[in-house]
């Protein structure tokens, strides 16, 4: 369900300005199930942004804004 707050364009300007920034995020799987993920921000489509890993191995991970507005993914 989509939060009230903030529009699409204003998540999207504040994921710009984040480009090339370690990020800490909170993922919401579903079914109860919650990730955390920290990365740098790699990447900023028009749909998706991408995060790289700052762990061991090279995990990108997608993102649509999208999620952000709904609060799937949630930046600490």
């Amino acid at each position: 369900m989509r939060k009230a707050g903030a529009s699409l364009d204003e998540i999207k300007q504040k994921i710009l300005a984040l480009k090339g920034s370690h990020v800490e995020m909170n993922i919401n799987r579903g079914r109860k199930k919650f990730d955390s993920f920290s990365g740098i921000v790699k990447d900023v489509y028009p749909s998706v942004f991408t995060v790289v890993s700052t762990g061991g191995a090279q995990n990108i991970q997608t993102f649509s804004y999208y999620d952000v507005l709904c609060g799937n993914v949630v930046f600490l």
